[in-house]
């Protein structure tokens, strides 16, 4: 099993990535999170899941540790298998995902592309006691600014800004700006809002 790989990018698409490790060339999938995270660089390490089938060798890459596994947890859901958790993890911010799990939020699942009602209440049902043991997401969104997020959205929403519109341009500032402070990612997030 491959589960760690680091080279130079020869080539990158949204949904791949082709590595030149030692002068062979791999061809890794990729969600959209990982695209956006490495869309600047020249060289990257990515963990990796190698899926196995009768016809294919398939390698999926990952940023964080993370998103590897949760990658794992939805693929061992009845139902989904590599392609569609990784349209999961392109649809859905990876801390998004983690809390609509937890609260049993049908409607959130359902945004992702492919996820009919059944499949995101097998999904909740399936991993809601294991979302926990999903590593932290150092790098990425943590507790704190996963908290400043949902108030930061609950206050545009007040101001009367659609709940996705306004998740939408928070979740833009946030990545930017991950340190970013409560008061500033609402006048930000105003700003692009009202432009």
């Amino acid at each position: 099993m491959i589960g760690f790989i680091k080279g130079k990018i020869l080539s990158k698409k949204p949904t791949e990535v082709i590595l030149d490790v030692n002068g062979v060339g791999y061809l890794v999938n990729i969600s959209l999170s990982t695209f956006e995270k490495i869309v600047q660089e020249e060289e990257v390490s990515l963990y990796t899941y190698l899926s196995v089938k009768e016809d294919s060798l398939d390698l999926y890459g990952f940023y964080t540790l993370a998103e590897k596994e949760m990658f794992e947890l939805l693929i061992a859901v009845s139902g989904i298998g590599p392609k569609t958790a990784q349209s999961i993890l392109s649809g859905i911010q990876l801390q998004d995902l983690r809390e609509a799990i937890k609260e049993g939020n049908v409607g959130k699942l359902t945004s992702a592309p492919g996820i009919g009602r059944k499949t995101a209440e097998r999904i909740i049902v399936e991993l809601r006691d294991k979302i926990d043991t999903i590593s932290e997401i150092k790098g990425d969104f943590t507790t704190n600014v996963s908290a400043i997020k949902k108030d930061a959205i609950a206050a545009l929403v007040n101001l009367g800004y659609n709940q996705k519109t306004a998740e939408r341009a928070v979740r833009t500032i946030v990545d930017k700006n991950p340190n970013i402070t409560i008061e500033d990612l609402i006048r930000e997030s105003l700003t692009v809002l009202n432009n």
